[in-house]
């Protein structure tokens, strides 16, 4: 490995970095985190609705994000019925980021940095696929894991509902971890609930989100815990990591109040 940074925060501000928090680094599907934030901006704008149609037929912004359109993880032709399976699609927040496209009038990059990036005083930038595509830093990914303790650019209230279980009971795979039954899911941020095994630390509520990357790169919020843990590298996800990342997760829950 040669470069990684990590890092932990609360809603009042950072408690310790370790590593270049300048260092810029691909964030791989971290960045669905952004987009989803976005889509939430503009449901509360006005520019969409949740609940309307969107993706394959009998499909709503809600099942993109979600997940649960029935688009599989790539390509868009879809394999099951909206609403029936979690199937971890990157195919569907394409799909959704060109629905605000659509509806905003602007490209979607430009609406997650007038949405998300400035307000947030972010650096990172979308480069690609609304799925993947964002480089950023580590003070960016820990920016944002504040302003999911403490949400500034949407409702209180929204982040909540986009941060309970979204279409609940549903069976799908877990990148990485294999079949989850159910593997619960909010708007465009994976919940812990009682996963096992899972990419997070025994200490971690089940109310826990976040998202990982194959960059090696992930958040997680614990909002019983009060704390976000971020962290950016150069090394592909691996088995390296199911064992490191709950490791670290559990040492830092371990050194709170």
């Amino acid at each position: 490995m040669g470069l990684a940074a990590a890092g932990v925060v609360t809603a009042e501000g950072t408690v310790a970095t370790h590593g270049d928090p300048r260092a810029t680094l691909p964030w791989a599907s971290v960045t669905k985190l952004l987009t989803a934030l976005a889509s939430l901006v503009a449901a509360e704008e006005g520019v969409l609705e949740l609940d309307e149609p969107a993706g394959p037929p009998g499909s709503t912004v809600r099942h993109l994000l979600a997940h649960a359109s029935g688009l599989p993880p790539d390509g868009e032709t879809p394999i099951a019925q909206a609403g029936t399976r979690r199937i971890y699609s990157n195919a569907g927040f394409e799909v959704l980021a060109r629905f605000v496209t659509e509806r905003a009038e602007m490209a979607f990059a430009a609406y997650l940095r007038d949405a998300v990036g400035e307000p947030l005083g972010l650096s990172a930038v979308l480069d690609g696929s609304p799925a993947s595509g964002v480089r950023g830093t580590l003070a960016d990914l820990i920016a944002l894991g504040r302003e999911l303790l403490a949400p500034t650019v949407i409702a209180p209230e929204t982040l909540s509902e986009a941060t309970a279980v979204a279409f609940p009971g549903l069976v799908g795979v877990l990148p990485g971890f294999g079949r989850m039954d159910p593997n619960d899911w909010g708007l465009g941020f994976e919940v812990r609930d009682e996963k096992q095994p899972h990419w997070t630390g025994e200490g971690n509520s089940p109310q826990t989100f976040g998202h990982f990357g194959q960059s090696g790169s992930f958040l997680w919020v614990d909002p019983i815990a009060g704390v976000a843990c971020a962290c950016v590298c150069d090394r592909d996800f691996g088995d390296w990591a199911k064992t490191a990342w709950p490791r670290l997760s559990d040492a830092i829950l371990a050194e709170l109040p």
